[in-house]
This record gives structure tokens, C-alpha cells and sequence, in this order.
């Protein structure tokens, strides 16, 4: 399952230097003045699960394949963004493309870095984001209306998309994004979003971008942002960029002295991974052998079928059973054979749901 993840802000917040951090790349120019970023920066990355080494000691494979998730960088929106100002809104239909989006929100004082607005202010830096993405999914909804309207003069059962259309671009009108709109017909809801894709639809998790004296407490712009989050049911994910990105050339055994030093267990970039799976509903499975150790992404509530059929489409039409075991019975028992003399290896049948963790064995036949 492909996971992808948009990154939107002002200019000047960090991103590119995030996305530098994230992607282990540093492709995306980070230079200090607006619309640095004028071609959408996208790449693949491997989910951190420190649960696949674990694997791999006992199985000793060929080789590991990690999770992956995909970063999509754009250049800063700024205010006017939907009416064509900046270069932000160009690369909006990249992120209609995302599942989720990342805002980054900066939280620091720096005379050194332009702020567009002069001064950081996180409530009204997140408003234009927001209000941008707002307008940009009205315009798209608009054009919707005018062909629905065009195809009711033949179409008279068009008329219940039609008013549901029109209720939507009040929400819009008002300021309010499309994940807080109530829809009264499900199969309209799906519809729309299948085709819209609206930007204001996707789970937000933000990301509070500070200086190194940030990362201890909470200075007063994260206090704010935090606050903000609350308001919206998001998470706020607090990250130094900079020193994200200088801890990409370091060994991990490096890495992890200096994420100690700071009190850390994990950075802040991999917390915003994690988060990301957590806020889509995501989870991981695996499959040990001798040729691979391998993370599988799929949904939180998957019967043992779907999850196969992430590994193929034919494991799922000619699913038989699965052999599970937990990860902590896999470690516990020293692998597979060791797991089913202890008789904690089940065999499990179409009905069963994963587990986040599970270490699968697909038997299938077509």
C-alpha cells in the first residue's frame, strides 16, 4: 500500500529543510527567500521499525525491506495562493494526490530567516494556509456544480447531488473545511470525495517547527499551535529542522547519543512517520524468511486475505489459511519453528483481523 504525505506552509517555515531531513536527500534547495521550491520535490522513504533488525537477527536473511511512505514538498502558499499569487498554488493537485498532509508551522524568531508576514504567528499563519486549500476545493466544487447543472436538464435524478453540492459550497463559503461538512448520503460523500479530492478532506498533523532552545519546552509559539490542534482534533509533532537535517549523516549509533543527549528516544522525524500511520489507520505486518524480512503496510481492521492480497492479488482470490504468530512470541520462541513447538504458531482462516506486528505465513492456492 502506497502511503503519501503532503508538506504545505508558508514559505520560509522549514519545509524544504524537513524535506531534506525526511528523504535523507538534500536535492531540495533550502535558501532563504520565498518560493525557493518551484518544482514539487517527491520521494520515497523506508518507515523506521527497529521490530525488522529484531527479525533479521533470528532469520538472518538476505535482506530487509521496510514500509514505505512517500513526501510530497510544494512550494510555500501564500495569501492569494488560490487566486494565483506565489507559486504554491500551481502544485495543489500534488497534494490532492496525498492521503494525509503535513503542515509545517514555524516556531521560532530568527532575524536571519524571512518570515512573509514579518513575525511568526502560528493562528494566523495556519488560517491562510487553511483558508487557501479552502478556496482552492471551493473553485474545484464550483466547476462540479456547473456540469451537474448542465446534465439535470436530461438527468432529473441529479437533483440530490445538485442540492448536496450546493449545501457543500456554503460550508466552503464559510470558511470551513470539507472534513467538518455532515453529509446526509454516504454513497454521495464517497463519490465526491473519489472524484474531488479535496485538500481540506485529509487528516492534518502539524509540525511545529523550533530552534534548538525550542525543543526542551514549549516556547510561546508551540503553546499556541498546540492550543490550534486541540481545536481541529489534530497532532502537533515539535521538530528542529536544522537539526533534523544535520543528523542525516550521522551513524545511528551517533544519531542515538545525540536523540539521548536531548532527552529523546526516537526524532522528531520519525515520530512524524509514526503519526502519520497512526492518524491514517495504518499498521504493519511481517513476513520473515530467508530470502527477506519484509514490513507490509495495510489498514488497521484487514482480514488475513486483504492483507495478503497487499502482497499479491492472487494470495488474496486463492487465500487458503495463515500460520501466525505475534512479534513478541516470534523474538520470545527464536522464530517460526521454535514459536510452533511452543504451540503460540496459530493457523488462521479467512475471518481472521491482523494485528499490528503479526508475523504471517500465506498458504494460497489458484
Amino acid at each position: 500500500m502506497a502511503l503519501s504525505m503532503g508538506l504545505i506552509g508558508l514559505p520560509n517555515v522549514g519545509k524544504s529543510t524537513t524535506f531534506n531531513a525526511l528523504t535523507k536527500a538534500q536535492n531540495a534547495e533550502a535558501a532563504n527567500y520565498p518560493f525557493c521550491t518551484i518544482e514539487p520535490n517527491k520521494a520515497i522513504v523506508p518507515v523506521p521499525d527497529k521490530r525488522l533488525e529484531a527479525l533479521a537477527e533470528i532469520v538472518n536473511p538476505k535482506r530487509i525491506m521496510h514500509s514505505t511512505i512517500e513526501f510530497v514538498d510544494i512550494a510555500g502558499l501564500v495569501k492569494g495562493a488560490s487566486k494565483g499569487e506565489g507559486l504554491g498554488n500551481k502544485f495543489l493537485a500534488n497534494i490532492r494526490e496525498t492521503a494525509a498532509v503535513l503542515h509545517v508551522v514555524r516556531c521560532f524568531d530568527n532575524d536571519d530567516v524571512v518570515h512573509v508576514a514579518a513575525k511568526p504567528n502560528p493562528q494566523e499563519d495556519v488560517e491562510v494556509i487553511e483558508l487557501e486549500l479552502i478556496f482552492a476545493d471551493l473553485e474545484q466544487l464550483e466547476r462540479k456544480i456547473e456540469r451537474i447543472s448542465k446534465l439535470m436538464r436530461t438527468d432529473k435524478k441529479l437533483a440530490v447531488c445538485h442540492t448536496m453540492a450546493q449545501a457543500l459550497k456554503e460550508h466552503f463559503e464559510q470558511s470551513k473545511p470539507a472534513l467538518s461538512f455532515e453529509w446526509s448520503d454516504d454513497n454521495l460523500k464517497e463519490e465526491f470525495f473519489t472524484e474531488m479530492r479535496f485538500i481540506t478532506a485529509k487528516k492534518v498533523i502539524f509540525l511545529a517547527n523550533v530552534d534548538e532552545d525550542g525543543l526542551q519546552d514549549d516556547n510561546e509559539y508551540v503553546s499556541q499551535l498546540k492550543k490550534i490542534a486541540e481545536e481541529r482534533n489534530c497532532e502537533v509533532v515539535k521538530i528542529c529542522a536544522k537539526l533534523e537535517e544535520e543528523m542525516v549523516g550521522m551513524e545511528d549509533e551517533e544519531k542515538q547519543e545525540f536523540l539521548e543527549s536531548m532527552g529523546v528516544e526516537e526524532s522528531g522525524l520519525e515520530q512524524v512517520i509514526h503519526k502519520s500511520f497512526h492518524a491514517l489507520g495504518l499498521m504493519s505486518y511481517f513476513t520473515a524468511g530467508v530470502q527477506e524480512v519484509r514490513a507490509w503496510t495495510i489498514e488497521q481492521g484487514w482480514t488475513a486475505p486483504q492483507a495478503a492480497g497487499v502482497i499479491h492479488t492472487d494470495f488474496e482470490r486463492g487465500f487458503i489459511r495463515a500460520e501466525v504468530v505475534s512479534f513478541e512470541n516470534f523474538i520470545t520462541h527464536k522464530g517460526e519453528s521454535g514459536a510452533r513447538t511452543a504451540g503460540v504458531l496459530e493457523v488462521k482462516g479467512k475471518t481472521y483481523v491482523m494485528n499490528d506486528g503479526d508475523v504471517v505465513h500465506f498458504l494460497f492456492n489458484v
